[in-house]
């Protein structure tokens, strides 16, 4: 179904929402970020995606709250040019939470994005991909989430659904809970809830670990190579997410891609699905893929790492 209400506003080219207990001020809605293009791909105005957000909220906000955000922003649309926004501007409303950051040599003032108000103010500002940190304020050095993002050679999803089964069955076998996503662009992201005891250092060296014992099982298919060109036809295991100040893309945010693609969770009985793809999900559906809930009680189940290290290394040997 497609988003309603992108070409309402008149001639104002101004739009007025209510989002929460704030109303926020849409400016030119009818502005086109995504234009229709070769192979079908529909046509998705500002308003279009602040409508997406709106109602996506219920269901995105959880995966944003506490975290600091790099904001990924199109003012002229996909066929325009792309800025990295980390900074937080100095115009922006003052009730949008922020939280500094240091760094060598000064600090960051990230945008931390609590509630719909925030959400909807960030697409007029054509915020159109949302980055998260995968840690939360208070604790930033302390990552509640560990993820493994699947990067394919080329555009083969066959061989992404492959290496997320493999990595499922053996996170399986390490008794860590675990949920698959779409990136909305080629691969698929595993995502693994923890308890928050480990640092950064801690989460990616056991990340790597896990990697390097699904490669060495699938040397054909799988690498974990980090230079292009040694990786040749093989899906790349990329663990790096997993660092201090590192971000990955937020469950539900949209990718500026022809289509509006949306990086959607979804079940691992999904994953047998004919029909799924990266790109499976857009700011047309993927709305209603999130009320089925796909990751439903995933956050409750959270891990510490030492007892999932020991059964890893048993399997090495």
């Amino acid at each position: 179904m497609r988003a309603s209400g992108g070409r309402s506003g008149g001639g104002t080219g101004k739009r007025t929402v209510r989002a929460g207990r704030r109303t926020v001020e849409v400016h030119r809605p009818e502005k086109v970020l995504f234009p229709a293009g070769d192979g079908g791909a529909e046509e998705y105005t500002k308003g279009d995606l602040v409508d997406y957000c709106r109602a996506v909220a219920p269901f995105m906000l959880p995966h944003l709250r506490g975290r600091p955000l790099m904001l990924e922003r199109h003012p002229d649309g996909i066929d325009g040019p792309r800025f990295m926004q980390k900074n937080t501007p100095e115009h922006y409303p003052e009730w949008i939470r922020r939280v500094e950051v240091g760094k060598e040599g000064g600090t960051v003032c990230h945008t931390v994005c609590d509630d719909s108000a925030t959400l909807v103010h960030l697409a007029d500002q054509a915020a159109l991909t949302l980055h998260r940190w995968l840690s939360r304020t208070g604790r930033l050095d302390r990552p509640d989430r560990m993820v493994f993002d699947l990067d394919p050679a080329g555009d083969d999803f066959e061989t992404v659904r492959s290496a997320a089964g493999l990595l499922g069955e053996l996170l399986g076998e390490l008794r860590l809970p675990s949920a698959p996503m779409t990136t909305g662009s080629r691969g698929l992201h595993v995502v693994v809830p923890l308890d928050g005891r480990q640092d950064f250092d801690d989460v990616r060296e056991f990340a790597r670990a896990v990697a390097d014992v699904l490669a060495a099982a699938h040397p054909d298919r799988l690498t974990t190579a980090a230079r292009k060109k040694d990786r040749g036809d093989r899906l790349y295991l990329d663990i790096q997410r997993n660092a201090y100040a590192q971000t990955a893309v937020a469950p539900f945010t949209v990718r500026a891609l022809p289509g509006a693609p949306v990086a959607t969770p979804f079940t691992w009985d999904q994953l047998d699905d004919p029909g799924l793809h990266a790109r499976r999900w857009t700011v047309a559906d993927a709305v209603d893929q999130a009320r089925t809930r796909p990751w439903s009680g995933l956050t409750a189940r959270t891990r510490a790492l030492g007892p999932a290290r020991r059964r890893l290394n048993a399997l090495r040997g």
